[in-house]
């Protein structure tokens, strides 16, 4: 009977959490679409995972996903939103190849040419996450450095080569184009800019997250070993 009592006092434990964890969101209902409850819940979710990975902090890193109903819009998180709190709110979306929308972020059309790009080849769905993990960003710095070799088994395994462009706003569409490049030279997983982070992508957010967390893991071992000057 005690333990009886256990499980039961842990069942309730774990749905209590649950509810904290994954608060029930509404849908976002604009003029031409409506985001549904389950792909608030989604980002939502993402968001606070990414943060407990240290793979976005507070205001830092943007969210997109292609609408899964509606194959033509865009959906991506605000700019300046606080990742770890997201509600129906924090949220914008436009149609593929449309003007920005009101509060978009400011690399709404880096988000769009690679949801686009994974879109090619998934056959319609994509997603991306604009991730500023400590290790990608740091290592992404040094100076000339345009291809990133993972050295662990898994890195090569998973993400392969790495490309770092150069951020340029006084030539958008050829940074557009770099990026797409990158993106496509790198095996469809991730493209890194110098100084500001990674966009990790994938046929939907877990697996943009996983190609992710990879990447920044790789990029770890890779500082690690050069601080230890180790010969790989």
């Amino acid at each position: 009977m005690e333990n009886a009592r256990l499980r039961q006092s842990v069942v309730g434990a774990t749905e209590v959490i649950e509810e904290l964890e994954e608060p029930p969101m509404p849908p976002l209902v604009e003029d031409n679409f409506v985001i549904p409850a389950y792909i608030v819940s989604d980002f939502a979710r993402l968001g606070r995972q990414l943060d407990r990975e240290h793979l976005v902090r507070a205001t830092m890193g943007s969210l997109a996903t292609i609408h899964p109903e509606q194959p033509g819009v865009m959906i991506s998180t605000k700019h300046m939103v606080t990742l770890p709190r997201m509600n129906e709110r924090s949220l914008c979306a436009a149609p593929l190849g449309s003007t920005s929308p009101r509060g978009a972020p400011p690399d709404w059309h880096v988000l769009e040419v690679l949801l686009a790009s994974v879109s090619v080849v998934t056959g319609g769905p994509a997603s991306v996450i604009h991730m500023h993990g400590p290790h990608t960003t740091a290592a992404s710095c040094e100076k000339d450095l345009v291809l990133l070799t993972p050295i662990d088994n898994l890195g090569k395994e998973h993400i392969g080569k790495i490309i770092i462009v150069d951020p340029d706003m006084e030539q958008p569409e050829d940074y557009l184009r770099q990026v797409a490049e990158a993106l496509n030279q790198g095996g469809m997983r991730c493209v890194v800019v110098r100084g500001n982070g990674a966009y990790a992508v994938g046929a939907d957010f877990d697996q943009a997250w996983a190609n992710a967390a990879m990447l920044e893991h790789s990029m770890h071992i890779h500082l690690l070993a050069r601080q230890a000057n180790l010969k790989v």
